[in-house]
């Protein structure tokens, strides 16, 4: 889908299109991140700027000025829909043959607006995906360019009453959804695997962790999310998924679930039950 706008830059001046030998576009060499934009302002912003400088400094990319940014934020925003999606794309830029990268390149950053996605069941429908997620503690975490894999995975199913897949790692534990972090409600505790070794450290899932006591890390077999009292998925973008269907398994919708979905809601506006 096209974007409604964009902004392109190389450094801090702004460009009318990508250079074909940017790096990230030659070997994904950078970063992204995607937020959900609710009454023109970026949901989560702190978080998703702190994520993205912490991932330029793991991959050396120089990080842009923070308050560059937001001003260049504070002239596209405005003109977006009062619910839309932004995304932020942070490269190496040009620069190195193959993969030796200059030093002295400049990062490419590309800002771009889309229409927010549309609604979502109130308890939503996953499998499984057969396609695994490497293990690579060097990139775990990072929100970066490289998303074959969640390709893949998401490739493996057409049917619209799937609206997720869930992936393992190579080790056959659960690691993520394809576009977002999992919960299960496990003894009493809501589970979640950690990301020092595969996936993504989500701004959903760091909220989730900071704000429910009884939310942990701790790696997941498939036979304890089929088990789970209850599954949710989240990410930054559609907020708290609660899980209705897993292959034969069904799940209402869970009180202490509900409960979390509200305080979501109260924390963060744009995800407020009906928003």
């Amino acid at each position: 889908m096209s974007a409604l706008a964009t902004a392109l830059y190389r450094g801090r001046q702004q460009v009318a299109a990508l250079d074909a030998a940017d790096r990230g576009l030659a070997y994904g060499d950078g970063l992204f991140e995607t937020l959900l934009v609710h009454e023109h302002r970026a949901t989560w912003w702190p978080a998703h700027w702190a994520r993205l400088a912490r991932g330029a400094r793991a991959l050396r990319i120089p990080v842009p000025n923070r308050h560059w940014l937001e001003a260049e934020l504070g002239v596209l925003l405005p003109a977006a829909p009062p619910r839309a999606v932004l995304k932020i794309i942070l490269s190496r830029g040009v620069g190195g043959r193959g993969y030796v990268s200059d030093a002295r390149a400049e990062p490419t950053l590309a800002l771009s607006v889309h229409e927010a996605p549309p609604p979502l069941p109130a308890a939503i429908s996953v499998r499984w995906c057969q396609t695994r997620m490497a293990i690579q503690p060097a990139l775990a975490g990072l929100k970066h360019l490289n998303r074959l894999e969640q390709v893949l995975a998401r490739a493996e199913w057409r049917d619209s009453r799937i609206h997720e897949g869930l992936m393992l790692d190579t080790d056959g534990r659960v690691a993520c959804a394809t576009a977002a972090n999992v919960f299960a409600l496990v003894r009493g505790r809501w589970l979640t695997p950690p990301v020092d070794r595969r996936g993504v450290a989500g701004v959903a899932r760091a909220w989730v962790l900071a704000h429910e006591p009884r939310a942990v890390e701790a790696e997941l077999t498939p036979a304890q999310v089929e088990s789970a009292e209850a599954v949710f998925l989240c990410n930054a973008v559609r907020g708290i998924l609660p899980v209705g269907s897993l292959g034969a398994r069904r799940w209402p919708l869970h009180p202490a679930l509900q409960d979390l979905q509200r305080r979501l809601g109260r924390s963060k506006p744009a995800f407020k039950p009906g928003s």
